[in-house]
C-alpha cells in the first residue's frame, strides 16, 4: 500500500467543501475538479460529460505541496487537531487562472468582492483524484464536533423529509419577520408541504453575525411557524457570494439534500455592492435558476422584496399596495447601526427574542475583534509602534490588547523553528491563529512581525476575518538602507558578513504589500507620530471608538499628560 506522502491540514473552507463531497451534498461531485471538468464549469457550467454544476470545487496547494506531487502518491485529507478524515490518490494537478476565474464565477476580478479576495489567496496548484473516506464513524464524530447538533448529512435529511414535499430556504442573516413571511407565503403554495431552514453554517461574508448566534436565531424563530410543518437544519456550506451562479448551485445542493422545492430572492447569495445595494443585477439569480429549472431537479420559488405596511399590520410585496399606502423597511445596515449603538427596533421587524439575541452577538466596527498587524524590515520600528500602540489603545478602548510581537513568538510559540520559507510561512501562521482568537473573542491583537511574504500576510487574514474580527495591515515602511544605519541588535551587519543565512532583506526577499490599509514613512515621521497617525485612521473608519476617558481629542489633539487643570499636548502633524 503507498503512504501518504504528506498531510494537508484543512482551513474551515475546505473541511465544509470535503464534508459536501464526502457525503453527496455536492453530487454529481465525488471528487474535486480535474483540469477538464474545471474548464467546461467555468465556461458552460457544466461537467466534461454534461452535468449541470456551476461552482468550481479544487483543492489548492502551495507551492512546497505542489513539488511533493507525483501520480499515484497520497494525501491525507485532515482536521487541525491532525485526526485524518480522507485520503486522496493524485490523479493530476493544474494551474488555473485565477483572474479568469473570478471573471467567469463572479463576473469581476475586482479583490473587493469577497469571493474573488478567497480566490486570490488560494494556493497557486489545485489537486484531484479518487477520495477514500478514513471511516464513517470517524466522519460522523468529526462532523458533530464541527458543525451544530442540526447537522444532517443528505442521507440523514432525506430519511427526516420522508418524500414529503418540501420548501428549502436558506439566508446568511437571521431570521426576521420578512423572512418568514416569505418563508410561509411559499410554504402556502405546497399542498401538504414542509418548511426546510436550511442555513449555511459555513464562512459567509467578513462582517456576518456569527454561525452560532445565526443558529440561535433559528432555533427562536420555530415556535412561529404550524407546528409539525418545519425542519431545521445546519448546512456546512463555504459561500462563494457568485450571486446567480450561486443560486443555481444551492438549488442543486437542496435537491441533492430531499428538497423540492426552493426558494430564491431578488438578491440570492449577493455581497453587496460596493457602493450600496446589489451587487448583481436585480433578479438575476432567479433569471438563472429558472433558465435551468427543468433540469435542476428542484421547483424553484420566486420571491421580491417584502415591506412593513403599517396599515395592515404585516409584511406585503410592492405589487399589493395601495397608492400612497405607507411602508416602513430597516435595512441591513440600518439594523447592525442600531445594534451596535444600542438603539430600538421596532417589534414589527423581528421577534424580541431575536432582537435580545442579536444585541448579545452584534458588535459594531468598534466592538469587534481587530487585528493590526504592522510588517516591515527588522529595524524599520515596527516593534516601537506595537507597544506605544498598546499602551494607547488600552488606554482608549474598553476591549482586551494583546501585543503579539514577533521575537517574542519566536521565543515560546514558534521555538524550534528555523527561517526556511516554509518555516516562515509556519510562525506566521501561527501568529496569526492565535491573532485570529484574540479577535474571536471580541479582543484587540496588535501584531509586530516581519512576515516578509504576502501569501502568508493574506492567510493571516484570512484566518481573523473568518473568525469574525477586522484586519488592518499597517506597512512600517522604512528603506534597507535606514534599517542598516539603525542595526541596534547587530543583526544586519552579521548577515552581510556571511554569519547569519537568509536574512529578510540581504539574502532573502522582503516582499511589500502592495495595498495596505496604512502605510507609515518610519524614516520620515517620529514613532510618537507614527501611531498618532494610526489611531486617527483607525477612529476615522469607525474602527475604534473615542472613550470619555481615553484622553483623546477629536479635533485631532493626544493629552499626553494631566498636570493640574491643563494637559499638555502633542499636535497631530498629517
Amino acid at each position: 500500500m503507498v503512504k501518504a506522502a504528506f498531510t494537508l491540514t484543512l482551513n474551515e473552507r475546505q473541511r465544509c467543501d470535503l464534508e459536501l463531497l464526502l457525503t453527496g451534498g455536492f453530487a454529481p461531485l465525488s471528487q474535486y475538479l480535474g483540469a477538464a471538468d474545471y474548464e467546461t464549469v467555468l465556461t458552460r457550467m457544466r461537467l466534461a460529460d454534461g452535468q449541470l454544476w456551476p461552482m468550481p470545487i479544487v483543492l489548492d496547494l502551495d507551492e512546497a505541496q505542489a513539488a511533493r506531487l507525483a501520480p499515484g502518491v497520497e494525501i491525507s485529507l485532515q482536521r487541525p487537531d491532525g485526526l485524518p478524515l480522507a485520503t486522496m490518490t493524485v490523479a493530476e494537478w493544474f494551474r488555473p487562472d485565477p483572474r479568469r476565474e473570478a471573471l467567469a464565477v463572479y463576473g469581476t476580478d475586482d479583490p473587493r468582492h469577497p469571493g474573488v479576495a478567497a480566490l486570490f489567496a488560494r494556493g497557486p496548484v489545485t489537486v484531484s483524484g479518487p477520495l477514500r473516506i478514513s471511516s464513517e464513524e470517524r466522519r460522523q464524530w468529526a462532523a458533530a464536533t464541527d458543525f451544530p447538533p442540526e447537522y444532517r448529512s443528505p442521507a440523514e435529511l432525506r430519511r427526516l423529509l420522508n418524500g414529503r414535499p418540501t420548501v428549502a430556504f436558506q439566508t446568511r442573516n437571521p431570521l426576521h419577520f420578512a423572512h418568514m413571511a416569505i418563508t410561509q407565503k411559499a410554504l402556502a403554495r405546497v399542498e401538504d408541504g414542509q418548511l426546510l431552514l436550511h442555513p449555511a453554517v459555513g464562512p459567509t461574508k467578513a462582517g456576518d453575525v456569527d454561525a452560532a448566534y445565526r443558529m440561535r436565531a433559528y432555533r427562536l424563530v420555530l415556535p412561529h411557524y404550524p407546528a409539525g410543518r418545519v425542519h431545521l437544519a445546519a448546512l456546512p456550506l463555504a459561500m462563494r457570494m457568485a450571486g446567480p451562479r450561486e443560486a443555481l448551485w444551492h438549488a442543486l445542493i437542496r435537491r441533492n439534500y430531499g428538497a423540492s422545492h426552493f426558494i430564491v430572492g431578488r438578491g440570492h447569495a449577493d455581497p453587496g455592492g460596493l457602493e450600496g445595494g446589489l451587487f448583481y443585477p436585480p433578479f438575476a439569480a432567479q433569471e438563472l435558476l429558472a433558465a435551468h429549472a427543468d433540469e435542476a431537479g428542484i421547483v424553484p420559488i420566486f420571491v421580491g422584496e417584502h415591506v412593513y405596511s403599517a396599515r395592515r399590520r404585516r409584511y406585503v410585496t410592492p405589487d399589493e399596495l395601495e397608492v400612497d399606502e405607507a411602508v416602513e423597511q430597516i435595512s441591513g445596515t440600518e439594523l447592525r447601526r442600531r445594534l451596535a449603538n444600542r438603539e430600538e427596533v421596532p417589534d414589527w421587524f423581528s421577534p424580541p427574542e431575536v432582537i435580545a439575541c442579536l444585541r448579545r452577538a452584534y458588535r459594531g466596527a468598534d466592538n469587534r475583534g481587530l487585528v493590526l498587524w504592522l510588517t516591515g524590515l527588522s529595524g524599520s520600528g515596527k516593534s516601537t509602534m506595537a507597544g506605544m500602540l498598546a499602551r494607547r489603545l488600552e488606554a482608549m478602548d474598553q476591549r482586551t490588547v494583546t501585543l503579539l510581537d514577533g521575537d517574542v513568538i519566536r521565543r515560546f510559540l514558534s521555538k524550534g523553528l528555523g527561517f526556511s520559507r516554509a518555516d516562515r510561512d509556519e510562525n506566521i501562521r501561527r501568529i496569526g491563529f492565535v491573532a485570529s482568537l484574540a479577535a474571536r473573542h471580541g479582543g484587540i491583537a496588535i501584531v509586530s512581525a516581519i512576515s516578509p511574504y504576502r501569501n502568508a500576510r493574506a492567510e493571516a487574514r484570512a484566518l481573523v476575518e473568518d473568525n469574525g474580527g477586522l484586519f488592518v495591515e499597517v506597512h512600517a515602511a522604512a528603506s534597507l538602507q535606514t534599517c542598516l544605519t539603525r542595526d541596534a541588535k547587530g543583526l544586519y551587519a552579521r548577515a552581510m558578513e556571511g554569519t547569519i543565512d537568509a536574512f529578510t532583506g540581504i539574502d532573502d526577499p522582503y516582499e511589500k504589500p502592495l495595498q495596505p490599509d496604512i502605510q507609515i514613512d518610519t524614516a520620515r515621521v517620529p514613532p510618537i507620530d507614527a501611531v498618532d497617525r494610526i489611531i486617527n485612521s483607525l477612529v476615522e473608519r469607525g474602527l475604534i471608538s473615542v472613550s470619555p476617558s481615553s484622553n483623546w481629542d477629536p479635533g485631532g489633539e493626544w493629552c499626553a499628560r494631566k498636570t493640574g487643570n491643563e494637559g499638555q499636548k502633542a499636535s497631530l502633524r498629517h
